[in-house]
């Protein structure tokens, strides 16, 4: 008899609920870490006092009232509604595209919300050719018209994407929502906020009692770490399961510049766009203000978009054609994987937010949990 049933390979959000909900059921678990902390991409680290998201802005939405109960049952979260601000050339704009913003962009002549549409419908109409946009381009105008689309999509989706937006596939940006109300709340979920204490506590609270080893690569020690588990629950990235088997899959990657300064507030706001090319940073992140924070200083986060190399992490899929059929071929080859159960952003080369890693992974725990139960 093998020592654990199941050994969980990475401690985000998909492995440590698996872990949770499969020791909950009364089986063995043993998480494996990569990284020397817990947590993956929503790891947070207190400094000064303050919960500093390390790897970028975090923020839980969700119409899900059961995943919104189930993070709910491990730690309170406060209420922070997401209103980022678009720093363009020095002007700011109010995200997602409103009322706020269209007055900000078109002054009285959008100070309503009929003629806020109508000024939308105006710009369009230099691009009603564009019946079936071949690129992100071309898709924005489409939707957009030409002020919104330079001036708060162009410069930042470039940047983030590292390639023109000629060279961007059109269905990164299918719909653009104009929100015709004064209501800077970028999301339209029902429920949305941080977890008080910030996002490793949660994963501490759903790993507690389950032995965990960081700094430690599954894949370099493969053979052994199978030997010790009926089953692996693997979450990181598919292409490396199989050795690069069909060739790398491509992601886009991060740098952070992580800055404490001497101050109570440096920009009023937890999240600042900057849209323009010529400023190399796409945002950036004050991590108070997600909590509200009252602390004598401050910390300031800039995102750093750049290519994935060896050394640096994965971030965003590239889910253009070429891309999605490499994929194809690792999902079959995971499909012959008895052993395997494969899940998380990485492994599904899927952008997920963290509301779906969370349900996805309560779903596959349920679907894997019932058959070993019904085995007996």
């Amino acid at each position: 008899m093998k020592p654990y049933d199941y050994i969980i390979v990475g401690s985000g959000l998909f492995g440590s609920v698996f872990a949770h909900e499969a020791t909950k059921a009364g089986k063995k678990c043993l998480v494996l870490e990569k990284r020397e902390h817990i947590g993956g991409n929503i790891y947070t680290e207190e400094i000064e006092g303050i919960q500093v998201h390390k790897y970028g802005a975090h923020i839980f939405h969700t119409n899900n009232k059961k995943v919104w109960n189930y993070v709910n049952s491990f730690v309170e979260f406060n209420h922070y509604k997401n209103s980022p601000i678009a720093n363009y050339k020095g002007k700011l704009f109010n995200l997602p595209f409103n009322m706020n913003t269209f007055y900000q962009l078109w002054g009285n002549e959008a100070d309503t919300p009929t003629k806020a549409l109508a000024k939308i419908n105006e710009q369009r109409k230099a691009y009603a050719h564009i019946t079936h946009p071949r690129n992100l381009e071309e898709q924005a105008l489409a939707l957009a018209g030409k002020d919104i689309y330079e001036k708060l999509i162009k410069g930042y989706t470039e940047k983030q994407w590292g390639r023109p937006a000629t060279q961007i596939p059109a269905f990164i940006i299918r719909r653009l929502p104009f929100r015709f109300t004064f209501d800077n709340n970028y999301f339209n979920d029902k429920y949305q906020g941080i977890p008080i204490g910030g996002y490793t506590k949660l994963i501490e609270l759903m790993l507690n009692d389950i032995p965990v080893i960081t700094s430690t690569d599954y894949l370099k020690n493969k053979e052994h770490w199978d030997s010790l588990a009926n089953k692996i629950i693997y979450t990181g990235k598919i292409d490396d399961f199989f050795n690069c088997h069909f060739g790398n899959l491509d992601y886009r990657s991060l740098r952070f510049e992580h800055e404490i300064l001497n101050l109570d507030n440096y920009q009023g706001n937890a999240v600042v766009n900057y849209t323009d090319a010529a400023t190399t940073f796409t945002r950036i992140i004050e991590h108070k203000h997600f909590e509200f924070g009252t602390q004598p200083k401050t910390i300031i986060t800039k995102e750093y978009p750049q290519e994935k190399s060896d050394e640096n992490e994965a971030y965003y899929p590239i889910n253009d054609a070429k891309n999605q059929e490499i994929y194809e071929k690792y999902k079959q080859l995971a499909s012959q994987q008895q052993h395997v159960i494969f899940g998380g952003r990485l492994a599904e080369y899927k952008y997920y937010d963290m509301h779906h890693v969370i349900e996805n992974a309560l779903n596959v725990a349920k679907k894997e949990l019932m058959e070993t139960k019904d085995e007996k």
